[in-house]
């Protein structure tokens, strides 16, 4: 079921256990815009089917935040003008090249375009399906590209991110509200999760940059600026904790600082930075 967040916005729900992001739905009176494709033909089809219970604008317009497979691989399902950045293009390139049958999807792991889980989970949701190929985006953009839905100003910009180097977000400003995709998350390498130290202010100033007071993650509900300040102060604080691959120093550093234990989300970011660390010495 849709939620309906006001007159112009829906979005759907993620749901973890089927590895869905959260798919949105923008409306102005002459088209609508949606935000990310889905995991698969199944979850766009599923978002289209709650779309047509709306009495809404034809759907004119498809963004990808980043070219990660849960965001796009529903992508071909939408009769729409498809827009990413440059970057995430180059990455859809890769994709564009394989069909999505075992053998490939292994080649892609070899690659490191995808994990081991990654795998499972579109060979559960696609069952190899040697004839499936993406479609060539429509619109490729640089840093920063408006669309008028009518009365409805969409701006859809690249920032940096801890996520990925494409990230594309969707900030509605009459709504005071910024789709965020998975820009502010941390990402997986060598089976380490980690956020990189060296992007984590830039992305903090890229997305203050926005008069936002809510804010939809791409895995979350929508949260306010009060919670999003807090989430950002945890990731600072623990940031400025890291020194070395030592999680033991990093937590000692952490209680001269600021006087207390770290709390468990704290505690997890720290886990993340120092992951980083350990990350650059291979």
């Amino acid at each position: 079921m849709l939620n309906k967040w006001n007159e112009h916005i829906y979005y759907l729900s993620h749901d973890e256990k089927q590895e869905r992001p959260v798919l949105g739905l923008v409306c102005g009176e002459k088209y609508s815009l949606i935000i990310d494709g889905g995991n698969s033909p199944q979850h766009a089809q599923e978002f289209l089917r709650e779309i047509e219970k709306l009495s809404i604008p034809p759907i004119r317009y498809l963004v990808i935040t980043h070219a990660h497979w849960d965001h796009f691989l529903g992508a071909n399902e939408y009769d729409a003008t498809i827009i990413m950045n440059r970057r995430t293009h180059q990455k859809w390139k890769k994709w564009q090249l394989d069909s999505l049958t075992d053998a490939s999807l292994q080649q892609l792991v070899d690659q490191q375009l995808i994990n081991e889980y990654a795998m499972k989970a579109i060979q559960e949701n696609l069952i190899n399906d040697p004839l499936f190929q993406l479609r060539d985006p429509d619109i490729i953009f640089d840093e920063t590209l408006k669309i008028d839905l009518g009365h409805k100003i969409c701006q859809i910009d690249t920032v940096s991110s801890t996520h990925t180097n494409d990230s594309t977000i969707v900030y509605l400003e009459d709504d005071e509200l910024i789709f965020l995709g998975d820009c502010a998350y941390g990402k997986t390498r060598n089976s380490l999760f980690h956020y990189e130290q060296q992007m984590l202010n830039p992305m903090i100033e890229d997305i203050q940059k926005y008069q936002a007071k809510y804010f939809l993650l791409g895995h979350e509900s929508i949260c306010d600026l009060a919670e999003m300040d807090l989430y950002w102060k945890e990731l600072q604080i623990a940031n400025k904790a890291v020194k070395s691959t030592s999680l033991e120093e990093a937590m000692i550093h952490f209680e001269k600082e600021f006087k207390r234990k770290a709390n468990e989300n704290e505690t997890f970011f720290i886990q993340a930075f120092v992951n980083d660390q350990i990350l650059k010495q291979h």
